[in-house]
């Protein structure tokens, strides 16, 4: 099985508007009707490559709100398993355990997520790091690829990158330049 879940989504494709539940009990609005929405996927709520990338997120949280993006995360892990590692972020964190955003944004899983070089290097970062993040392997499915979509505050999506392996995602630099082309274009 190669973990197919759902068609991808495409530039220009439309997102559902929705208040969606955070782990710490508030809602937000997805899309954030006044600016864009840098909705992530990532893998399990443990996983030691996806919180050594949040931390990275969190660092340059003001530079990302300064430049019009606010910052959505969501695993596929439950609430509590996820306050053990997402609870200080300074952005919304929400569960979605049953994988249902993950379905309707085509999100997959594959065996190709770890089998990468670049994931086993970013994985023994994520571990080096781990005395600062409490622990890194969660109960939940460990071969989740990541997915980053960024979203204008109408539901479309303005750019979209589905992980080819498990630390293949936008980076802060590469999310910052994405919106300053949708605002220079």
């Amino acid at each position: 099985m190669n973990g197919r879940v759902g068609a991808r989504l495409g530039i220009g494709d439309a997102v559902v508007s929705r208040e969606l539940a955070t782990i710490h009990g508030d809602s937000v609005r997805l899309p954030d009707p006044g600016s864009l929405t840098h909705l992530q996927f990532r893998r399990f709520s443990g996983c030691p490559i996806c919180n050594v990338h949040l931390r990275s997120v969190a660092q340059r949280y003001e530079e990302i709100t300064a430049a019009g993006i606010s910052e959505l995360v969501v695993f596929h892990s439950d609430v509590q398993t996820m306050r053990q590692y997402q609870a200080e972020l300074p952005f919304a964190a929400v569960a979605d355990p049953r994988k249902r955003l993950y379905i309707e944004f085509g999100v997959e899983s594959s065996f190709r997520s770890i089998l990468h070089p670049r994931s086993w290097l970013a994985f023994g970062r994520g571990v080096a790091a781990a005395r600062s993040l409490r622990g890194t392997i969660g109960r939940d499915e460990h071969l989740g690829l990541p997915a980053d979509f960024l979203i204008d505050p109408q539901g479309r999506i303005v750019a979209r990158k589905y992980g080819a392996h498990a630390a293949d995602q936008w980076s802060v630099d590469e999310l910052l330049t994405l919106s300053a082309q949708r605002f220079a274009g």
